[in-house]
């Protein structure tokens, strides 16, 4: 009988599954979901960086998104042999004792702290503070050493902490707390005791410090420190985590019936999106991955041998075992990517919102039109003439840190800056200086894992930035002065995902070998252009005095109101 696997990808948008046939990889359907709420800006406060979703967006979707690729798929549902699932990160939600989302209880269904805390939340930053703060103080084991040295407001213990200071009754309520790709899991297994849940290696190791040589979780009077509401919750969490090519349970009844599955449907241990995304493009050791989308995760994989006792600075973490079984994951990444080039898209569509829609010399129907014409190709025109500015022009240097700096050295309280701007500085030299901005803190990614040595021998780009503009990437190719390849696949983490679920049913022995087989080809090659490495080596010395500018007296600037408070 012929096999085949799915694919979930719960992006920050929208939720895509994929039918992926085990032998070659290849896609028999797919099918996406968008988040309606999120659509709508519901539970979300960006002035604040507080971005909120409402797990009732992904249960919908969830239900859609299986049940189309398998009735449009006409394949027997027996066939279909294992679901794995991979999501945003660090972005839990807390859970009640039977692991309901809190939010999808009476009372608690309007209530953005109930909810989701999305991976680019940044509502956490003093309390990210406090955690690298005493890890580096109180005398024991620093716990952030594995995470790169630095805990970040994006993720797991900074964000529970914060929601249990602001709201009491969340806290109260909150039995546990799961990662998005632990309760999307849960959620579809027949494994419903929270306690011996397999967990996500993948989440664990790079979100919540854990890591086997303390035993799993920080300690309980490390978190007591923090609160001791943090001490209480490590009991009713996990010790135990798990790779992403273990089965988790089989899919239950209530969810065979509504996806047209069968009971005997695998359910693999979830991961987040990066990680699986890596797997989708054939990870190898020495390989870069960059998926880049909103924001980038940029993932590699090393041997035990090759890492010795090296802690990688300045990184989202290194864990065992968190893409491929048996090597160390590594993960990177930028906190804006494509979403530098959407806020300023926003910025210049601005007036169209604002002025030309409440325009009484045009119907309203010539109005919808014209928003949405220019909308679909705003990019593209900035694009075609940001290409054509010689470099001999003067371009503005701008920083890419509009949503903080998650690598290296993560610090969310960073902003943006553009420098270096005239009169004869039009729009699509703006738009230019922000892709070359972008570009710039890819490099100071590269350099950082170089430095630290780990090499890197070949950079393979995913996602929908990589595929859909050829002036990023071969902008990148110049920043980085290295051959970039792009991965031909549309859904690379959903393939990822598939990946796993082909080893957790059995069908490959290893992620290795089923990467290999299942894992996306490549469409393009960008080569970096002699000419312009240098030119663009220059910019990357101004980006540099800029960035270092900004970071200095944005410390200043913290130190007086901390002396101020005090």
């Amino acid at each position: 009988m012929k096999k085949y696997v799915i694919g979930l990808d719960y992006g920050t948008d929208s939720v895509r599954a994929v039918l992926i046939d085990n032998e070659n990889g290849s896609e028999i359907t797919s099918s996406v979901s968008y988040y309606q709420r999120w659509k709508e800006g519901r539970f979300c406060n960006p002035s604040a960086n507080s971005f909120r979703q409402h797990p009732s967006d992904h249960i919908e979707g969830l239900e859609k998104t299986i049940s189309e690729v398998v009735k449009e798929s006409g394949i027997p549902a027996e066939q279909i042999v294992s679901i794995c699932i991979d999501t945003t990160g660090s972005s839990p939600l807390p859970v009640t004792s039977d692991g309901t989302a809190l939010a999808l209880v009476p009372g608690f269904e309007e209530n953005p702290n109930a909810m989701m805390v999305l991976w680019k939340d940044h509502t956490a930053i003093r309390e990210a503070e406090e955690i690298n703060t005493l890890a580096r103080t109180w005398g024991g084991e620093d716990y952030t050493k594995y995470e790169g040295g630095i805990y970040s407001s994006e993720w797991f213990w900074a964000k529970i902490l914060h929601i249990s200071r602001v709201d009491v009754g969340v806290k109260n309520a909150a039995y546990s707390w799961m990662e998005h790709c632990d309760y999307l899991t849960f959620l579809l297994s027949d494994h419903k005791d929270l306690a011996t849940f397999k967990r996500s290696r993948c989440a664990a190791g790079h979100k919540a410090m854990w890591h086997e040589s303390w035993d799993g979780l920080p300690s309980e009077e490390f978190l007591n420190r923090l609160d001791p509401s943090l001490g209480a919750l490590r009991a009713r969490l996990y010790r135990e985590t798990y790779t992403s090519d273990e089965a988790a349970g089989y899919l239950n009844e209530e969810w065979a019936a509504k996806t047209g599955l069968t009971t005997k449907t695998i359910i693999t241990v979830g991961t987040f999106d990066a990680h699986s995304g890596a797997v989708g493009a054939r990870v190898e050791e020495n390989t870069l991955i960059r998926i880049m989308g909103t924001s980038t995760c940029d993932i590699m994989v090393a041997s035990q041998e090759a890492i010795g006792d090296t802690t990688v600075k300045g990184i989202c973490g290194q864990v065992d075992g968190s893409v491929i079984p048996g090597l160390i994951g590594l993960e990177a990444g930028q906190s804006a990517f494509g979403d530098v080039l959407a806020w300023y898209k926003d910025i210049l569509m601005w007036p169209v919102h604002q002025v030309m829609m409440h325009s009484e010399n045009i119907s309203q129907e010539q109005k919808t039109k014209l928003a949405e014409e220019m909308e679909d190709g705003l990019i593209r025109e900035l694009t075609l003439e940001a290409e054509k500015i010689p470099l001999s022009d003067s371009v503005p240097i701008a920083l890419d840190w509009v949503n903080g700096r998650r690598t290296p050295d993560a610090d969310q309280q960073l902003k943006a800056a553009i420098s270096q701007l005239s009169l004869g500085t039009k729009a699509p030299h703006i738009f230019k200086a922000l892709v070359n901005a972008i570009c710039f803190g890819a490099k100071k990614i590269v350099d950082r894992f170089e430095e630290e040595g780990v090499k890197i021998n070949k950079v393979i780009g995913i996602g929908g930035v990589a595929r859909k503009s050829p002036f990023i990437m071969q902008t990148l190719a110049n920043v980085l002065n290295m051959p970039i390849a792009v991965a031909a696949s549309d859904q690379t983490p959903a393939l990822g995902a598939a990946v796993y679920a082909a080893v957790s049913a059995g069908i490959y022995p290893t992620v290795q070998e089923a990467s290999m087989k299942m894992g996306s080809r490549f469409e393009a090659e960008y080569q970096p252009k002699a000419e312009e490495v240098q030119h663009y080596r220059e910019l990357m010395q101004q980006y540099q005095k800029l960035a270092d500018f900004v970071e200095y007296n944005t410390r200043l600037q913290n130190n007086s109101k901390e002396l101020q408070n005090s």
